[in-house]
């Protein structure tokens, strides 16, 4: 069941993980990787492809206020998508590793969509609770580690 199904949560912003479909994880090298950050994540509705390789995960990040829906996609309409940043964030990339990132992602051809959700259920009008962002940075960078690809905030046009 996506998040999205779920009334307690609302939906707040998109990042993604782009890399080669070549360096797809398994299931279990990602639930590996995600169970090395500690116990700050509660993993479930995780789905595997035929191959074991991850398809569509979500995780819930309760002193986050957060959750997170992860999912898979490969071939023509992410390269597309690559080349359409790539030509957007061209002039606006100032240093050299930007370039190569540039480069880097036009050689993509997978990605992971990750998709914050804020909790926004039975919150008591003394709470300070507030959506944090750490849980969405956290696991991008684990996932950016794992397939040797970077993380993006096509918002604001950043690489992470």
């Amino acid at each position: 069941m996506s998040t999205f199904e779920r009334p307690d949560y609302a939906w707040r912003e998109t990042y993604f993980v782009l890399f080669k479909s070549a360096q797809r994880p398994s299931l279990e090298r990602v639930r590996a990787a995600l169970s090395d950050l500690g116990e700050h994540f509660e993993l479930s509705n995780s789905i595997a492809d035929e191959e074991g390789n991850l398809a569509f995960m979500t995780l819930i990040a309760p002193d986050d206020f957060s959750a997170l829906d992860v999912s898979y996609l490969e071939g023509d309409e992410v390269r597309d998508q690559c080349q359409e940043w790539a030509d957007e964030w061209d002039k606006q990339m100032e240093t050299a590793e930007d370039h190569e990132r540039l480069k880097f992602m036009q050689a993509c051809d997978a990605r992971f969509d990750l998709l914050h959700f804020e909790y926004v259920g039975e919150q008591s009008e003394e709470s300070d609770d507030l959506l944090d962002p750490g849980a969405l940075l956290i696991v991008l960078n684990a996932l950016a580690r794992l397939t040797d690809g970077i993380g993006i905030d096509p918002q604001a046009g950043e690489f992470y």
